[in-house]
C-alpha cells in the first residue's frame, strides 16, 4: 500500500477481481480521484476503493467499487465507515455515486452494477 491507496498488483483482492476490475480499480484510484470530491467540485483528490455494502451481509463484499479518498472513505467522522445512514444523506448512496462514476468517464471505464 502506498499514499494510503490500494496497489491492486500486490493487493490479496487482485485475486478476487478479473482483469477488466483491475483495470478499472486501477483507472479509479489512480487516474479519477475521489467520486465525492469531484462531485463537490474539489477536482482530483487521490482514492482508496470501497467495495459497496448495499444488499450484502456484514462479513460480504459487494463486486461493486467506487473510488473514495481516505477522508470520505476510511475517516471516523467523515467516511463512509463512521456510519453510512448520515454519510449517504450528505454525499448520495454508493449506487448514486457509482452511477455519477459512470456517467463522468469514458466507456471503457464505466462499471455497470
Amino acid at each position: 500500500m502506498e499514499s494510503g491507496r490500494l496497489d491492486y498488483k500486490t493487493s490479496s483482492q487482485t485475486d478476487k477481481m478479473n482483469k477488466r476490475e483491475k483495470k478499472i480499480a486501477n483507472y479509479m484510484a489512480q487516474c479519477y480521484g475521489c467520486v465525492v470530491c469531484k462531485r463537490l467540485g474539489h477536482g482530483f483528490v487521490e482514492a482508496q476503493i470501497h467495495h459497496l455494502r448495499t444488499g450484502m451481509g456484514m462479513g460480504q463484499r459487494n463486486k461493486l467499487f467506487i473510488p473514495l479518498c481516505h477522508l470520505h472513505h476510511q475517516h471516523p467522522e467523515y467516511g463512509i465507515h463512521g456510519g453510512t445512514k448520515s454519510w449517504q444523506k450528505k454525499y448520495g448512496t454508493e449506487l448514486e455515486l457509482l452511477e455519477y462514476y459512470n456517467s463522468t468517464v469514458e466507456e471503457d471505464y464505466r462499471f455497470e452494477p
